[in-house]
């Protein structure tokens, strides 16, 4: 390999660590304004992550929640407990199957907080045309 083609990959690597960089200090911030914003509901953003998909699929059954948020079923099992002990949340056992809905008062936090957490999340785009964020949306979606 001649020197040119070593720094050409070399410059090649570094670009891809900054994108890196990028990327994840992006998404943190990202998680800390958010866990910030929806303090205000004394929500963190995995509990809401929760809500939502309990909101959007319910019933859904304990199994098919860990799977679309990828997560452990111990941690699972927390986070619906949390939400159960707040009221948000009630789980219905049927034969072997855990079904998971939203109570009432976990419906009316659904309806408030789920609406201004989106705009909020939206927001964080601003800063770039609707073009750029197409462009970017298509770029993440070729990585």
């Amino acid at each position: 390999m001649s020197d040119a083609q070593f720094r050409s990959k070399q410059q090649e690597e570094r670009m891809g660590l900054l994108l890196w960089f990028r990327l994840a200090r992006f998404y943190n911030q990202s998680i800390r304004l958010s866990n910030r914003h929806l303090k205000k509901w004394e929500l963190t953003i995995a509990q809401f992550d929760l809500l939502v998909q309990i909101g959007a699929h319910q019933p859904i059954s304990q199994q098919a929640l860990a799977d679309k948020l990828f997560v452990t079923k111990g941690n699972m099992t927390q986070l619906i407990s949390k939400l159960e002990k707040q009221g948000y949340v009630k789980r219905e056992q049927e034969w072997r199957t855990k079904h998971i809905k939203l109570t009432p008062i976990g419906e009316k936090l659904y309806n408030d907080v789920v609406p201004q957490q989106e705009a909020f999340q939206s927001a964080q785009f601003q800063s770039l045309t609707k073009q750029e964020q197409k462009q970017l949306l298509n770029l993440l979606k070729k990585l």
